[in-house]
Order: structure tokens, then C-alpha cells, then sequence
């Protein structure tokens, strides 16, 4: 499918319409590229790194005369959503030049690239917000989250009834070297966790970056493989920092940037290795599952120091089609009516109809249940955040006594969704 380079925004209505957004030219891609670099404070920038991951053809970029004030860029990824794997419209690289900030430009942006983002028949568009306060305006509601941890390793242990298997043994690489494992296991966790996506060739090479200006005083990237006689079940991927204090006692650090695994046993053989590593005493986690097993398998997880971050926000580009590809946990029927200002195709009044099986959602002229926004859709489509909340919040109207809770209960997963990587 192609999209005119010289499309403009200006027939649009609202906000922004008066700037015109096109795909730059690959000469003009370290100008656009560096328009987000310098709207997200990025320390450092690095063309060719960029080039690795842009698809240039999914990068729109607003210029005021011959310099490029705006951009905003997508990722064509395969995301584990409710209901399976699906092509997925990953937001990325959205920035406005600081000089032309509150003049329209990320609206004009954001409008023209949901349209070209239906265009392509994808239904779902997720990003990472770097401020909680922008995509809500957009249709983006926060769908998923992660929690940071920090603890002291001679303060924890694992129960002693967490799975563990003998015949599995564990093998400690560089990183580099244990790359075909990780993809292995990744590719099959990711399947099973709602929110990652498949990483291509390209992508692990993000994730295997290892440049000594980036490991903020940590050494190299070592991956712990958890593995048997088929095949490997799990890794861990870390960075260790030696200190001591002033009595010369160790008070070195251990910092896993992921763990994933497709085998209980394999999960506590690896978190058993990184907690008991000799020297270490500071563990710490950026970005684990909100639900992740560790916290479960701890002997006293009061020791462990955790703060929730939002990680996915998800919208739903053509709500009918996005509802209708969806799993359900329960039946529900119910007459949902959205407010959408920039997907104006999905606004209306539709009839959700679903069991474990199917799900039909349907333009209807019937009386509402539910009144709400999409971004609030949003919000729940990945079945981790309810509408509850809304509710309660004035935001989200009800009009049939229960009908959120019964939507509640028929979107609701018992795993949390969450990504593992920031894109």
C-alpha cells in the first residue's frame, strides 16, 4: 500500500489543519529525526542508529517552510493481544521543534496518522507517553503497566516450595554469544504475554547495545541461559557494578535489564542466580510485569521496594473491527456510546455483542448503557484496567445500572498485560 509524500493535512478540520504533513525524504531524515531527539532530551544522536529501526515510510514529519518543525513516526510490529498476535501500529520518535510548540503541529501529526494508520487495516495503535498529560487527547488511554524494583539480596530468598528441576543447569555468556537463545525463548514468552511484540533482527540489536558510554558506570551485558537437553528455557540478562565501602565490604550491584522464561523451574534457577551472585547486594529492575512471579516466589516479598510506572497506552483505531478481534473472558452485551474527535469513523452508538467464542460490535441507534470516550476503551482493551475507575471518576457515565461491571468482567485477564521494551 502506498501514501502520498505530498498529502496534506490541510483539509482536515480542527486543530492543526493549517500545517501540512508529508513522509520526508531520506536526505531530510537527520533533520526530522532530530527534531525528537531534542523534544525528548535525548543525551546523545546517532543517525545510523536510528536507521537501523525507522521505517521511513511511516514517518511524517510538518515543516514550517523547508525546515521540518514536527514528526512522529510508527513501527510495524506483531503485538500479543487479547485473542492472539496481531499487526499492531507501535507510535515512536513524537516531537515538536520547542519553538513551535502549542501552535497545532502534533495535532495536525496525530490526526494524519491515525487516518493513514486505518488505512492499513490496522486496528490498534499502542506508544510509550513520555508525558501522562498528551495522548489522553489523542484516544491513547494508559492500558498497561510495570513496577521498578530495588532490593537488598542478603535480605531475600526464594520459598522453598518454588518449582525447581534438577535437569535443568544454567550457563553464564556475554551477550552477544547467548543472542540465538534469547531470541528463542523471547519469541515463545512474548506469545504468551499480552503487550510484547516479536522482535526482529533489528531490534535485538537495541536490546543487545552495548556501548560503555550507556552503562552508567555498570560492566558489560552478561545473559545467564537456563536451559536443558531441547533447548533453552529462560535468560537473564544483566549488568553487575563492583563497590565497596569505606571498610572495604562489598556493596556492589546487580541490575537485570530482562528476564524471561518459558518454564517455572527455569524462573527460579534464574532468579536464584542473579539474587546469590557473590559480592552482590543491590538488586534492581526497571521495568517487570506489575504480576511478575518473582514477587510471589519471594520468602518475604516486604523487602522488596517497588513503584508502579505506566508503560503501554493503547488506542483503538477502528473500534468495531479492534472489539470484534478481541477474546472475552464472559458474555456481555451492551450499547457503548464513544466520543471519538480524531478517528470520527469510530464515534457513534454501537452494539457490543460477545461470548468466550465471538464478538460483534455493530453501529446501533438503541439507547446507551455506557457513555464514554475511546481513550477509556483504550484503557481497558488489554483487559489489565478496568472502566471502574472512570466511573467512579465522573468520566465514564453509566446509564443501564451494572453495565460497566459486566464489561468490566468480560475484558478482565487474569495476567497483567505489560512490554518489556520501550519503543
Amino acid at each position: 500500500m502506498s501514501f502520498s509524500r505530498d498529502a496534506s493535512a490541510a483539509a482536515e478540520q480542527g486543530p492543526g489543519a493549517q500545517w501540512r504533513v508529508r513522509v520526508p525524504e531520506e536526505s531530510e531524515l537527520p533533520a526530522v529525526a532530530r527534531i525528537a531527539h531534542e523534544a525528548l532530551l535525548a543525551p546523545t544522536f546517532d543517525i545510523d542508529r536510528i536507521r537501523q529501526t525507522v521505517e521511513l515510510d511511516r514517518t511524517l514529519a510538518v515543516f514550517d517552510g523547508p525546515q521540518p518543525v514536527g514528526v512522529a513516526g510508527v513501527h510495524s510490529f506483531t503485538m500479543t493481544l487479547p485473542g492472539g498476535p496481531r499487526p499492531v501500529a507501535a507510535v515512536t520518535g513524537v516531537g515538536v521543534w520547542p519553538t513551535h510548540r502549542r501552535r497545532g503541529v502534533l495535532s495536525a501529526l496525530m490526526r494524519r496518522q491515525l487516518a493513514d494508520i486505518r488505512e492499513r487495516g490496522e486496528d490498534v495503535a499502542a506508544l510509550f507517553a513520555s508525558e501522562g498529560g498528551i495522548y489522553g487527547r489523542f484516544g491513547y488511554g494508559p492500558a498497561a503497566y510495570a513496577t521498578d524494583f530495588r532490593v537488598r539480596t542478603r535480605e531475600i530468598g526464594l520459598r522453598p516450595d518454588a518449582p525447581r528441576d534438577p535437569a535443568l543447569r544454567l550457563r553464564l555468556a556475554d551477550a552477544g554469544e547467548a543472542r540465538k537463545d534469547m531470541a528463542v525463548v523471547h519469541q515463545a514468552a512474548a506469545a504468551q504475554r499480552v503487550g510484547e511484540f516479536q522482535r526482529s533482527s533489528a531490534w535485538w540489536n537495541t536490546v543487545l547495545r552495548d556501548e560503555p558510554a550507556e552503562r552508567g558506570g555498570y560492566g558489560p551485558l552478561m545473559c545467564a541461559v537456563a536451559e536443558d537437553d531441547a533447548g533453552p528455557l529462560g535468560y537473564a540478562l544483566y549488568r553487575t557494578r563492583q563497590h565497596w565501602d569505606e571498610h572495604g565490604a562489598t556493596e556492589s550491584s546487580l541490575w537485570v535489564k530482562e528476564l524471561y522464561s518459558t518454564a517455572p523451574a527455569a524462573y527460579t534457577l534464574l532468579w536464584e542466580h542473579v539474587i546469590t551472585r557473590d559480592l552482590v547486594c543491590h538488586l534492581s529492575h526497571d521495568m517487570a510485569p506489575p504480576d511478575d512471579p518473582l514477587f510471589t516466589l519471594l520468602a518475604d516479598p516486604y523487602r522488596v521496594s517497588k513503584g508502579q510506572v505506566d508503560n503501554l497506552w493503547v488506542r483503538l483505531v477502528d473500534l468495531p473491527a479492534a472489539l470484534e478481534k478481541r477474546s472475552f473472558a464472559a458474555p456481555v452485551d451492551v450499547v457503548l456510546e464513544v466520543s471519538d474527535h480524531y478517528c470520527p469513523w469510530n464515534a457513534g452508538r454501537w452494539r457490543l455483542s460477545a461470548d468466550t467464542s465471538a464478538a460483534r460490535c455493530v453501529p446501533t441507534d438503541g439507547a446507551p448503557d455506557i457513555v464514554l470516550d475511546v481513550s477509556h476503551l483504550g484503557a481497558a482493551y488489554l483487559g489489565g484496567t478496568g472502566l471502574g475507575g472512570y466511573l467512579a471518576a465522573g468520566l465514564v457515565s453509566e446509564a443501564a445500572p451494572g453495565a460497566v461491571q459486566r464489561l468490566d468482567t468480560a475484558l478482565h485477564r487474569s495476567d497483567r498485560p505489560h512490554c518489556g521494551k520501550i519503543f
